[in-house]
């Protein structure tokens, strides 16, 4: 059955069983990189524009940390949404804008930033591995300067799929770039060799903007990272010393799903705003059931969302409808990456006067979901 896909981008192609997922969707998977979020605050208030850089670039490797967990998040449905909040005063909304091809927008946002990314992932399966192209574009601005942050990751290689131990790599370059300045940060994340030699590794430079490195970036991904300045030639500078800059949490013990805590907290209700919107991820019956270790359960509901979803896009399509997203617009501007084009979408602020409405009026925090909200695993007719 999977050699007909050698060579295929496999993102929603096949239908594969609960057993190998964890209770959590790619919705959710958008916030766990805020976990770290007090390194773009601390960005944000930094006057050196170059440890400015070393912050926001280190919030960015982060989350490969959390990458490591071999277990496959639930594709969104149509509509999904997820809301974060009770996180360093951050609010965050992320919806699912596009099932063909698969796409997700999330927004987040508090007193010293805005975090704006569209998702649009590509996968090529190549029989025991898939290499995932992280197509899609990640804005951060610096609310006090105005400084808006691009950021280009390295792709993914899934090595092991089948046979053997699965395990992640994303050997390459990530690219953070001052679009305001003109400085940049290049790191390279080393491949795993023989015996996992160089795994995790990363290490590169600040640049400003006529490409002269300013201060050295070094350590590794799955535990910290430190800086020093240094010399045109890219030495360390006599008399200074590396600077640790992040240092990553502990963990739970002998967790399933190696979740982190903050994992834990995405998946409860204590990060739900009041008022949380009814097609949230924590409340698909299929992410819930697996939660509590029922797998038949999961897998029924898994299957009973994916046709209703293919059901009520044959009815848009008879009816000649289009579905549009409630939190994000598409902008008509295709932007260009490494791995293709994309379509971007971009924040409508309608989330923030949702949530000013909430706050303000307690009875408004009952959601009439019959006219307020789309509840993705019901018919659009039941609604």
């Amino acid at each position: 059955m999977m050699h007909k896909y050698i060579g295929s981008d496999v993102t929603s192609m096949v239908t594969l069983p609960v057993i190998i997922f964890e209770p959590m969707t790619m919705l959710q998977r958008m916030a766990e990189i805020l976990e770290y979020a007090d390194l773009l605050n601390k960005a944000d208030q930094c006057d050196d524009p170059y440890v400015k850089m070393v912050y926001a670039t280190s919030w960015a490797v982060t989350i490969y940390f959390a990458y490591q967990r071999t277990w496959k998040p639930f594709n969104p449905i149509l509509g999904e949404t997820y809301e974060m909040a009770n996180h360093l005063g951050i609010n965050f909304i992320s919806e699912q804008v596009s099932h063909h091809p698969p796409m997700s927008c999330g927004h987040a946002e508090n007193e010293h930033f805005t975090y704006d990314v569209t998702s649009k992932l590509r996968t090529k399966f190549l029989g025991n591995s898939l290499d995932v192209y992280p197509v899609g574009r990640t804005r951060v601005t610096l609310k006090r300067t105005g400084e808006v942050l691009d950021l280009v990751p390295p792709p993914t290689k899934v090595n092991n799929l089948i046979f053997g131990r699965t395990w992640l790599d994303s050997p390459g370059e990530m690219v953070m770039s001052n679009l305001t300045t003109g400085d940049k940060v290049v790191l390279y994340f080393h491949p795993c060799g023989w015996f996992g030699a160089g795994r995790y590794e990363v290490d590169g430079y600040v640049y400003n903007k006529d490409e002269e490195p300013k201060i050295l970036i070094t350590g590794k991904w799955n535990n910290s990272l430190s800086y020093q300045p240094c010399d045109i030639e890219g030495e360390p500078l006599p008399g200074t010393e590396l600077k640790e800059v992040w240092k990553v949490t502990e963990m739970p013990e002998n967790d399933k799903f190696q979740y982190t805590y903050f994992a834990h907290k995405l998946n409860s209700f204590d990060t739900a705003p009041r008022g949380l919107l009814p097609s949230d991820s924590r409340l698909r019956p299929d992410r819930s059931a697996l939660e509590l270790g029922d797998l038949n359960k999961a897998g029924v509901e898994k299957t009973r969302m994916e046709e209703k979803q293919r059901a009520e896009k044959r009815q848009r399509e008879s009816l000649k409808q289009e579905f549009t997203p409630r939190w994000f617009r598409l902008t008509g501007d295709v932007t260009s990456t490494p791995w293709g084009d994309m379509e971007v979408y971009e924040y409508n602020g309608k989330y923030a006067e949702h949530r000013s409405r909430i706050e303000a009026s307690p009875s408004e925090a009952d959601i009439d979901s019959k006219s307020q909200a789309f509840k993705p695993w019901q018919f659009e007719s039941e609604i």
